[in-house]
């Protein structure tokens, strides 16, 4: 967290690492709500942190901003733990109903969850309560089409997810699988986003900032940079997620990376739509950047996380 900043004491925030989205807790007298709740198989460690930052006060509620694996990946385990309510953004109730792994994209991005049961979904325009503060819920597509961020204008705080960061936002996957038109939506985000009254911006990821305004013209540039090149966005899709599965699983064989990149949906529809690169060059390639950017090492037949 920035020094400048300083939230209430109600609101505690637990700034997560890969693979897990930040955690918020909201405190309300004897009774608190958390924000996202990380990944799967981190689901432990977000119990023992949410436990001890309660302090003997009940959960009453888990709040959910999107339904990306790594915000949602510790429902299961706090509703068990805690008795919690889960609230979702109402685009993503009948998909958590279902379980419906490719909308949820655990089956299309490689990645894992734990089912859970939505208590009831959250509207954009409707209002809570939590950490002494009435939150509004405010419709934030093109990461996730069905996203929602929270704002309280009394403290000026945006709760963003993963629809600002101090350096840009989250993957377009509409785009990049075709299903959509993520730049747009992501556009005209920004775009409500920048009207907004804000000194502190919680984001999905890293810590909090007070650069409101460098934080929009850096998210604008990076949105720039992928209208005019769809390659580069469907490279950056490429990179991030293989990152974020190479992290999960910690190492994968080499013999094995195009066929990995072949079945999986999301690399295969990436790398058809924008790049058209065999499946043996697309792997090549992709190692290379992963050492390149020191997420990733060869260690004889296998490419392991660093």
């Amino acid at each position: 967290m920035s020094a400048a900043l300083r939230f209430p004491a109600s609101i505690r925030v637990f700034e997560r690492g890969w693979l897990s989205a930040n955690n918020i807790l909201l405190l309300d007298g004897d009774e608190a709500t958390l924000i996202d709740s990380g990944y799967v198989s981190h689901a432990a460690q977000t119990v023992e942190l949410v436990r001890a930052g309660l302090d003997g006060r009940r959960l009453r509620q888990l709040i959910n901003t999107h339904s990306h694996s790594d915000h949602i990946g510790g429902n299961a385990s706090l509703a068990r733990a805690f008795a919690c309510d889960i609230v979702v953004p109402a685009g993503m109730v009948a998909a958590v109903e279902a379980w419906d792994e490719d909308a949820l994209l655990l089956r299309t991005a490689a990645q894992s969850g734990d089912r859970f049961v939505a208590s009831r979904g959250l509207e954009a325009g409707d209002r809570f309560l939590g950490g002494e503060l009435e939150w509004q819920a405010l419709a934030v597509p093109g990461h996730d089409m069905d996203a929602l961020a929270y704002y309280n204008p009394e403290r000026r705080i945006l709760i963003s997810g993963d629809a600002l960061w101090r350096d840009g936002f989250g993957i377009l996957f509409a785009d990049v699988l075709g299903t959509g038109d993520g730049l747009g939506a992501a556009r005209r985000t920004l775009e409500a986003i920048g009207r907004l009254a804000v000194d502190a911006v919680i984001p999905g990821h890293g810590a909090p900032f007070s650069d409101f305004d460098a934080a929009l013209e850096r998210a604008f540039a990076r949105l720039r940079a992928f209208e005019d090149d769809g390659a580069r966005m469907a490279r950056n899709a490429i990179r991030a997620c293989m990152s974020f599965s190479l992290m999960d699983v910690r190492s994968m064989a080499l013999d094995d990376l195009p066929a990995h990149l072949q079945a999986v949906p999301l690399y295969r529809e990436a790398n058809e739509r924008f790049l058209g690169l065999s499946a043996d060059a697309l792997a090549s390639w992709l190692v290379g950047e992963l050492e390149r950017a020191g997420m990733a090492y060869r260690d004889g037949p296998l490419l392991r996380a660093r």
